[in-house]
């Protein structure tokens, strides 16, 4: 499932791409075609995202709302003028990194578009380029007073400028649960993921499996703030980077990925970077969970 940096950065995409244009929305799968019909030919104001869940508003207060899930993406194409990621979701290569390989491209002055995939859930349209949408968990349009809702329940995303920390550590400090199944909880704080959960314990020296409870305030500061730089890091980068320039001597944060990205994730086996221990892996709430038992007490 796509983490949050990747939804942040589809926010990002679609600010630049479609922002103040007016969109052809239709369903070519036509699972969708209700929700295409109400936003079709508005004007897109603006795109954010709250964790994994992307929002896209409309004009008259329409949000279309996409949360990718497992198997969801978005996929682009457009004329000469439209420099974009070609792909954002799944399918996904180890370690989260986006495909940016050259994208469709056609001259849309002569109407030319090419026929959607039959699987293409929603397909919008602007000036200079489409996107097409697969596979999602979630795709719908929604009022404006039901945006609050839905980012009501969920935690506080660390990316958000107006994401208030103190929701996390209130929440992590009241519960037993294993801290590495708190930070993949979604209502206690949006946008982490399996790697971000994996490679921010192990770079604050938190065993997995410690009762959640149990961390000072100084540790839940120390993940939250890890959280931010490495989920701005993989904003940045359209993949996920971890590893400090003092465990990948002589590469670049731009040339880490993918042999020298991570400490623990898919680590298990080799030694760690730190101490020479061996990287284990465990089963943690029905999700894969790495640690190193020399570093992560």
């Amino acid at each position: 499932m796509p983490e949050g940096h990747s939804i942040h950065r589809l926010a990002i995409q679609f600010n630049d791409l479609f922002a103040g244009q007016t969109l052809a929305a239709r369903s070519p799968q036509g699972r969708f075609a209700e929700g295409a019909e109400l936003i079709d030919g508005l004007i897109l104001e603006e795109a954010f995202a709250h964790g994994k869940h992307l929002f896209v508003r409309f004009e008259h207060g329409l949000h279309l709302n996409v949360h990718l899930g497992i198997y969801g993406a978005w996929t682009f194409g457009g004329d000469e003028t439209f420099a974009a990621a070609s792909s954002i979701g799944a399918p996904r290569t180890i370690g989260e990194r986006e495909r940016d390989s050259a994208h469709t491209t056609v001259d849309l002055a002569e109407g030319l578009l090419p026929d959607p995939r039959p699987s293409v859930r929603l397909r919008v349209v602007g000036e200079h380029g489409w996107a097409d949408l697969t596979g999602p968990t979630v795709c719908r349009v929604l009022a404006e007073n039901e945006v609050a809702d839905v980012r009501a329940t969920l935690g506080p995303d660390p990316l958000n400028q107006d994401a208030d920390p103190q929701r996390f550590y209130d929440a992590a400090s009241r519960t037993r649960r294993p801290i590495g199944v708190v930070l993949m909880d979604q209502k206690v704080i949006s946008g982490v993921g399996n790697i971000f959960r994996a490679e921010s314990l192990f770079r604050q020296g938190i065993d997995p499996h410690r009762p959640s409870a149990s961390l000072t305030a100084d540790q839940l500061q120390s993940l939250w703030v890890d959280n931010r730089r490495l989920l701005e890091i993989g904003v940045q980068l359209g993949k996920i980077v971890t590893t400090d320039d003092l465990h990948r001597p002589g590469i670049a944060l731009e040339n880490a990925w993918p042999e020298h990205a991570h400490y623990v994730y898919h680590r298990q086996g080799f030694d760690c970077l730190r101490c020479g221990e061996k990287i284990q892996m465990g089963e943690m709430a029905q999700r894969k969970v790495y640690w190193c038992p020399g570093c992560q007490h």
